[in-house]
């Protein structure tokens, strides 16, 4: 074995240790399950105009959330697969299936682009044409990052951010529902404080280590994605308080303006992650959502003052 194929496949011993997992097991643990609740931001555009309450709409929001969930796998298949030899050298994404060679590449890449087709084409059937041509637009500009995008400075921020604004979009186009200017504005820059935040915590762990496994990081420096995350979040606060204070008071005799009240739960919840930020510990997003007690009881109390001023309650 010469010394480049050492440093291309993984180690014998490694293979058999990879492949005990079995190759489905692999294929689903590469489909990322845990990244899958990003994608129930396809109800977002519905909830935000009140249009929950149907059976049609669930069925329908269930079925662009497959369909996204299948698109989104695809990009995570290609994706591990480009970045196998970059990610055997990384101490954690070396247990990916594919780097660690329990999932073949000519697998990994046939199954990505069976659920990209897939994806695109049950849109076109069971959705509308402007929901496939989204979706579309979504696997390109994904693959692209997977190529060659992610290198490049600022773009890659943007590309990223711009995946979770479809995310958010798709539902609305799915059920031809508008989608209002203060929507797209705090839906776009709450994700790009996300997105930043994320690799500005990728960019004070891997310090030192040379960027070994996302060159890009080399490139950034911290002072500056906390700059990028910082005015984000002060974009997507300034978003949401403009739609909140945009009826003036109640609405059609609320009990409560739960609109303007809503703004102090959005804002807690964004000063509560930006702690997560400022330490750097905020590179798994999903992580700090999901497990952070006080931002879920933040969230749940901003979510039913959310749903009161959409209800008119």
């Amino acid at each position: 074995m010469t010394e480049r194929t050492a440093v291309l496949e993984p180690s014998r011993p490694a293979r058999r240790a990879a492949g005990a997992g079995g190759l489905l097991p692999g294929l689903l643990r590469t489909a990322r399950p845990r990244q899958w609740v990003k994608n129930l931001l396809v109800a977002a555009a519905p909830a935000a105009a009140g249009q929950l309450g149907s059976r049609h709409t669930a069925l329908q929001l269930a079925l662009v959330f497959v369909l996204f969930t299948a698109a989104a796998a695809a990009v995570y298949l290609v994706n591990d697969a480009v970045d196998a030899e970059a990610d055997r050298a990384h101490p954690v994404k070396c247990r990916r299936p594919v780097a660690a060679g329990e999932v073949p590449l000519p697998v990994a890449y046939g199954t990505g682009a069976t659920l990209a087709t897939g994806s695109v084409a049950g849109a076109a059937v069971l959705c509308n044409t402007l929901t496939a041509a989204l979706l579309t637009a979504y696997l390109v500009m994904q693959l692209a990052y997977c190529v060659r995008l992610k290198h490049i400075l600022v773009v890659d921020l943007a590309v990223v951010t711009t995946g979770f604004l479809l995310r958010a979009m798709i539902g609305g186009i799915a059920l031809a529902i508008p989608l209002s200017r203060w929507f797209l504005i705090t839906t776009g820059f709450g994700a790009l404080f996300m997105v930043s935040a994320k690799r500005y915590s990728e960019a004070v762990q891997m310090a030192g280590r040379g960027g070994a496994t996302r060159a890009l990081l080399t490139e950034y420096t911290t002072g500056y994605l906390r700059f990028v995350w910082q005015l984000a979040a002060g974009v997507a606060v300034l978003g949401y308080c403009l739609w909140a204070l945009e009826s003036g008071g109640t609405a059609n005799g609320s009990l409560l303006p739960w609109r303007q009240l809503s703004m102090i739960a959005f804002i807690l919840a964004v000063l509560r992650y930006a702690v997560f930020a400022d330490r750097g510990t905020a590179g798994a997003p999903e992580d700090v959502v999901l497990r952070d007690r006080p931002l879920a009881v933040i969230g749940l109390v901003w979510l039913a003052m959310y749903g009161m001023a959409v209800a008119d309650l």
